[in-house]
């Protein structure tokens, strides 16, 4: 029997095993690995195709998956453990209830719009103007009705976020990626849901061998079509992960504004080490001159955010690897 058993488990890693990154998820490849089968989850937007290839299905994609799988001419994915693949997801449902709140939002104000109905104050979804919203007569029932409804579902909306982020708190006083939460949260704009959306969509930042690498996987680097002594670049790829893209963007704002620790910063960063403080004001001081600079250039805003959210991203991959090599126990001497 125990011989039965070797060569079984023989047998199980000689295999090789790879499929198309879908809806199937995680979990198929993660009970192979537990299994002794190497397998690999392949980014479909990087499988190479050929331009006279017009016929598809199920047996040739498997064939050529096969094919590329042996000629090392397929990219895979990095693959989370259950526990991050978990957090990930509640991060993402945070997001998609703050996307659901601002077109409820978008709704009401078009139809006020429409009626007539323009807010004279200051600031929109204030408590001054939601009092005023919830105070508002309009001259049809069926109107009246309409806003009712729009106002309940922002007061869901607000609900829900609420539930999500203490979900979030709980949850990350087990998750082993507390310290590197802990620390993105003593930079400047990265409070509890963007420090842990950032962390979950990315995973292990040492698996990065170079920031440049990083802000490729993120999709912040320019497109290049240069041939000889011509040089033509374009758009940033947006190959990669885009809910961190798109996070890091708009963290890329906080730094228009001169370097300053505020007091909300200054409460996040207690508690953390030195060198933590000095990287996040070093990480002021340059994203901040940086903006300016590129401002006076008149070089437009969205631009100056990518370009900002990109020299962003070699920072966090410092303070990553760092933080993950003090916790891997194998590089401590």
């Amino acid at each position: 029997m125990r011989k039965i058993a070797k060569a079984q488990n023989r047998q199980l890693s000689d295999l090789h095993v790879c499929y198309e990154a879908s809806g199937c998820g995680f979990w198929i490849a993660r009970r192979l690995l537990q299994m002794g089968v190497r397998c690999e989850v392949i980014a479909p937007s990087l499988i190479p195709v050929k331009s006279g290839d017009r016929v598809k299905t199920d047996k040739r994609d498997a064939m050529k998956l096969a094919k590329n799988l042996r000629s090392n001419d397929l990219v895979a994915v990095n693959i989370p453990d259950s526990v991050d693949e978990a957090i990930r997801d509640l991060c993402r449902a945070r997001t998609d209830a703050g996307d659901d709140l601002r077109r409820a939002r978008t709704r009401l104000l078009a139809l006020l719009r429409r009626l007539g109905f323009n807010y004279t104050g200051k600031t929109h979804w204030t408590e001054a103007h939601m009092r005023h919203l919830r105070h508002l007569t309009l001259p049809d029932a069926a109107h009246n009705r309409v806003l009712e409804d729009n106002i309940t579902t922002i007061d869901f909306h607000h609900k829900r976020i609420t539930k999500l982020e203490e979900a979030m708190l709980q949850l990350l006083e087990d998750w082993q990626r507390k310290p590197l939460v802990d620390a993105l949260m003593a930079f400047k704009g990265f409070k509890l849901v963007a420090a842990m959306v950032t962390v979950s969509e990315i995973g292990t930042f040492s698996r990065f061998e170079h920031p440049k690498k990083l802000m490729a996987f993120l999709g912040l680097v320019p497109t290049e079509n240069s041939s000889g002594n011509k040089q033509s670049r374009g758009g940033i790829s947006k190959c990669g992960n885009p809910h961190a893209r798109w996070l890091l963007i708009e963290q890329a704002t906080h730094y228009r504004v001169p370097p300053k620790v505020s007091a909300q910063l200054s409460k996040r960063q207690e508690g953390a080490a030195t060198w933590i403080r000095e990287l996040s004001w070093k990480t002021q001081t340059r994203l901040s001159h940086r903006f300016n600079m590129l401002r006076k250039r008149q070089i437009h805003h969205n631009k100056i955010k990518v370009s900002v959210a990109r020299e962003l991203t070699a920072f966090l991959w410092e303070l990553g690897t760092r933080i993950e090599a003090r916790q891997d126990p194998t590089t401590q001497n």
